[in-house]
């Protein structure tokens, strides 16, 4: 069950009969009891999806609880919200260093490189390395993916950056 529904659940039919009367005895904005009326009408699947879109859209974590670090300014247009959300996809900021093959002269080279990058014991690495194509570093920022390439490259491997 979403973080919503279960937060919310219990209140859905008590907000559903204050809603309206409250809205026209205390003469709040038509606009909002609107949107009020039509998140009470929403069916569970529904109110699901919404809590996820909400959270994309405010840039928050979709598992968090809390609000913490949202800030009505960070909100900003549903337009702008969703081009920055492009944008932030566009820029990759993680790297996974493939070896896509090698050379068999080159084959110990490469095992003595992978076993320095990692952790890795001689078999292990000697496995790795062997199931070609296969990565061998995942997450790493670019400098340190390119630097890890140019070094496998070095030792005779084929490299990717992923």
């Amino acid at each position: 069950m979403s973080l919503f529904l279960s937060k919310f659940a219990p209140l859905v039919p008590r907000l559903r009969r204050l809603s309206t009367a409250a809205a026209t005895a205390a003469g709040e904005d038509p606009k909002l009891s609107r949107i009020a009326d039509e998140l009470l009408a929403l069916s569970p699947a529904e109110l699901d999806d919404y809590s996820a879109l909400l959270r994309l859209r405010l840039r928050l974590s979709l598992t968090s609880s809390d609000a913490a670090g949202a800030s009505p300014a960070g909100a900003g247009d549903a337009g702008a919200g969703a081009a920055g959300a492009e944008e932030a996809a566009a820029v990759k900021t993680a790297f996974d260093v493939k070896i896509e093959k090698y050379e068999a002269a080159a084959k110990i080279k490469i095992i003595k490189e992978v076993r320095a990058v990692t952790d890795l014991g001689l078999k292990e690495a000697k496995e790795l390395v062997e199931k070609a194509p296969v990565v061998v570093r995942a997450g790493l920022p670019k400098e340190e993916a390119e630097a890890l390439a140019a070094k496998l490259k070095a030792a005779g491997a084929a490299v990717a950056l992923e």
